[in-house]
């Protein structure tokens, strides 16, 4: 097994934000290379790794892309005001660190009418360090994306960063294409512009035809003081997913899901997360249909700078897709 330590501090630190993937997208196609019998990027970018086979086309889909911000405009006095890109709760931007793809990190802050329980986006802006309109257009520009700032933390079985979701399920990818063996013709696609619409999943389904697919995530817990209730803790093992805001998953798949974590010992729990979708939603819809699935990486306080996962959970994920991409239908 590869060092799953070392492949999610490189993944998380590589700031690709929904539609800007060409980093993350360059950085795992070394990686997937060496086990596929093609790699290619689509026309949307999604990264695609087969490996021929005889069998059922499995697709397993995991996404690249991260949260982040879009610049919408520049005041005169050089402060930046912005848009989200995928889902985030402005109760926790204020005083957090954007960093641009030409490294400029800027400081997100707050009207003083806006400090209260949920500020409005509009009241929020970008600190660049700039005094005016023409310094600050020396560093950005309208249009400009950024990622959170979050470095890696290792503390022990727990990791601790920005972007687990979802370089988390792009490690699983990696990790179990580098060990499978399997008869099924496998599709491996790592997508994009998950976090605004589950869009690269459904054009790279609509393309591949799959008869059975698996998307890869991460998912909320309700082990935290206060948490909503769930199921799903840390620790736990593989989140086999029942259903979330996108999906209801199909019960062949889960049933066989469950049956393959145990005969092979590997720890599992079930996963049904009230808020939130994934790529399976999109898979499940294309065309006329696809068998859909998924498995989630159990994380703590998702879109945040600091989600935090366990590494028993992820390696249990990746043992799981291994397994089940195995199987013959």
């Amino acid at each position: 097994m590869m060092n799953i330590i070392k492949l999610l501090e490189d993944l998380t630190q590589i700031n690709s934000v929904s539609g800007n993937e060409t980093d993350i997208r360059k950085y795992i196609r070394p990686f997937v290379e060496p086990y596929c019998d093609e790699v290619y990027t689509d026309a949307i970018g999604n990264l695609v790794a087969h490996k021929k086979g005889v069998g059922k086309k499995f697709m397993a889909a995991a996404h690249m892309d991260e949260i982040g911000i879009i610049v919408t405009d520049i005041d005169d006095k050089g402060f930046a005001r912005f848009s989200p890109i995928g889902g985030l709760n402005t109760r926790n931007l204020v005083n957090l660190r954007v960093c641009f793809a030409n490294g400029i990190t800027g400081v997100i802050g707050a009207q003083e009418d806006a400090f209260k329980e949920k500020p409005e986006i509009s009241k929020l802006y970008i600190d660049l360090g700039a005094d005016s309109k023409e310094m600050a257009e020396k560093l950005i520009n309208i249009g400009d994306t950024a990622a959170f700032a979050g470095g890696f933390i290792n503390r022990g079985d727990t990791v601790v960063s920005k972007a687990l979701d979802n370089r988390a399920g792009c490690a699983v990818l990696i990790d179990t294409l580098s060990r499978v063996n399997s008869k099924n013709d496998l599709y491996f696609v790592f997508t994009v512009q998950e976090e605004v619409g589950l869009r690269g999943a459904k054009t790279a389904a609509f393309s591949i035809e799959p008869d059975i697919a698996v998307a890869v995530d991460v998912t909320d817990t309700g082990d935290t003081p206060d948490a909503p209730v769930m199921a799903v803790k840390l620790g736990g093992g593989a989140a086999v997913k029942v259903m979330d805001h996108s999906v209801i998953c199909d019960s062949d798949i889960r049933t066989k899901m469950i049956e393959t974590a145990k005969k092979n010992n590997i720890p599992y729990q079930l996963e049904i997360m009230p808020d939130g979708g994934t790529d399976a939603g999109a898979v499940q819809l294309t065309r006329a249909g696809v068998k859909t699935g998924g498995i989630s990486v159990p994380v703590r306080y998702v879109h945040s700078p600091s989600e935090t996962a366990s590494i028993k959970d992820i390696e249990a994920c990746s043992a799981l897709l291994k397994s089940f991409a195995e199987q013959e239908w």
